[in-house]
């Protein structure tokens, strides 16, 4: 099994240093996502592309391996395109046809198609020969509408290199953006909601590595909620990297703001406040640059001049990936990174609502509002600031020690699977004998009111993380029912 990656196309224009060191870069970072799959997998890197082959036993090879590898390519940013081909001896012309009628057939029934033939190497044909022959049989031969040289339906994909043949049998489309790593990082500034979490993944994307800096205003299940979301954005697309998740308790901040300041300008000053945190947090950790997720007037504190009154009082430079996007466009990129529950479910907290926010404030206004604020209490914060790194979320919380993992399941308990559908039904549970519901973990804190109190429920996902998360925040709420479910490794 093997594929061909494709650079992203900003990538090949670089200098031949730069390239050369963004390539290398792109490979470790695929090696290091694919070898967690399955360690037998080899990435190697070349001038023009990579190349991912399977080195192991093709006969002992696990069923879904293939599809884990392609959904592991299609989540590393630097990637185009990436090419599922097919490898064999060059032999002759009628050769190759057989060959590529028996990975096609199935996919001409009724499509017009071309060949295309990528050749390197010296041989005594040439591209255009072998198309020719390819596709005069595949004409011939299988159930395909015809042969469309401008617009077909179906591209029939040959590589030729020096003696071997490859045979491209499937494209799948990359995530684009810059290696994760070349670029430098960043302190994204994570609410949890649509927009933080979308400018979070732009810049990942981007090649940054992206810290998360959250402010907790006041409510527990919000920073649950909002440790899940980043550690699934890192799973999914950053975990090349090392990242940390830093909390700041903004509580105090928020009840001095309440005392100390007019309520058209709460949402502005509060903003200004996170900001100069943000800062303080930047400098420890020596980022030179801030994300947020706000776009143009999106809400109040979002108008032109109060982003320039909140700008004003950042020393590091503040990026925002969403600043021109409208909001339905947000949201649906929320779900083409599988993010959309996580946001659509996250609780909110805020203490700052203004019933008359200002648009339009003014920058003496502002200060002289601020006069009032004890600055102690930023200090504080500050000083309260609780740094992790990203995989340690759930042994910092000491959720383990709290709620132990149970490998096996007794008579009158219930499995809960809490993962998301489209992983449910992608490995589902199978657990003969016991009893499993399905309850998404956005829908988990309505559904278990209607749970039987006299049985108990163990939470279920792949990782164990979320499982234990959710267990937590349940116990906490008064629901004594509640455990975790963690099948033994298997030996």
């Amino acid at each position: 099994m093997k594929f061909i990656i494709k650079l992203f196309p900003e990538i090949t224009i670089k200098s031949r240093p730069v390239r050369k060191r963004l390539i290398a870069r792109l490979q470790n970072n695929i090696q290091i996502i694919l070898g967690r799959i399955h360690p037998e997998v080899k990435v190697s890197g070349f001038w023009d592309k990579l190349e991912v082959v399977y080195q192991g036993d093709l006969a002992s090879m696990p069923e879904s391996l293939r599809d884990d590898l392609v959904d592991g390519l299609a989540r590393i940013p630097g990637i185009h395109t990436f090419l599922e081909v097919e490898q064999h001896p060059l032999g002759d012309f009628h050769q190759v046809y057989e060959l590529t009628r028996a990975a096609y057939e199935e996919r001409l029934k009724g499509k017009t198609f071309k060949v295309r033939v990528r050749r390197t190497g010296n041989h005594e044909f040439t591209s255009v020969e072998l198309e020719r022959y390819v596709g005069g049989g595949l004409r011939q031969h299988t159930e395909a509408a015809g042969v469309d040289v401008r617009n077909p339906e179906v591209w029939v994909d040959l590589e030729v290199r020096d003696e071997r043949l490859f045979i491209v049998t499937r494209i799948h489309q990359g995530l684009g953006g810059y290696p994760l790593g070349t670029q430098e990082p960043v302190l994204s500034l994570i609410s949890g909601g649509f927009d933080s979490i979308v400018a979070s993944w732009m810049t990942m994307r981007r090649g940054c590595k992206t810290h998360f800096l959250f402010f907790n205003l006041g409510g527990h299940a919000h920073e649950i909620g909002v440790k899940q979301v980043s550690l699934y954005l890192w799973k999914r697309y950053g975990s090349s990297a090392r990242v940390k998740f830093i909390t700041v308790p903004f509580e105090e901040v928020v009840g001095e703001i309440l005392q100390s300041v007019d309520r058209s300008h709460m949402g502005v000053v509060l903003k200004r406040m996170m900001m100069r945190a943000a800062d303080r947090v930047a400098d420890r950790m020596k980022v030179q640059a801030l994300v947020t997720g706000e776009s143009i007037a999106q809400v109040s504190s979002q108008t032109l001049p109060n982003l320039n009154i909140i700008d004003n009082v950042a020393e590091h430079l503040v990026i925002r990936p969403l600043i021109t996007m409208d909001k339905p466009d947000i949201i649906e990129y929320s779900r083409q990174i599988g993010a959309f529950e996580f946001a659509s479910a996250m609780p909110e907290f805020c203490g700052v609502i203004s019933d008359k926010p200002t648009t339009a404030a003014r920058k003496d206004r502002v200060e002289r509002e601020e006069s009032a604020f004890d600055d102690e209490v930023l200090d504080r914060a500050v000083e309260a600031t609780e740094v992790i790194s990203i995989d340690e979320i759930v042994e910092n919380q000491n959720i383990n020690s709290e709620i132990q993992a149970l490998t096996r399941v007794e008579a009158n308990q219930v499995i809960i699977d809490i993962r998301a559908p489209h992983e449910e039904e992608r490995k589902p549970l199978n657990l003969p004998g016991c009893e499993i519901l399905k309850i998404p973990f956005y829908n988990l804190e309505q559904g278990v009111t209607a749970l039987d109190s006299e049985r108990e429920y163990l939470l279920y996902c792949e990782k164990g993380v979320m499982s234990q998360m959710h267990a937590q925040h349940l116990v906490e709420k008064g629901y004594a029912n509640i455990g975790v479910y963690r099948p033994a490794a298997p030996k």
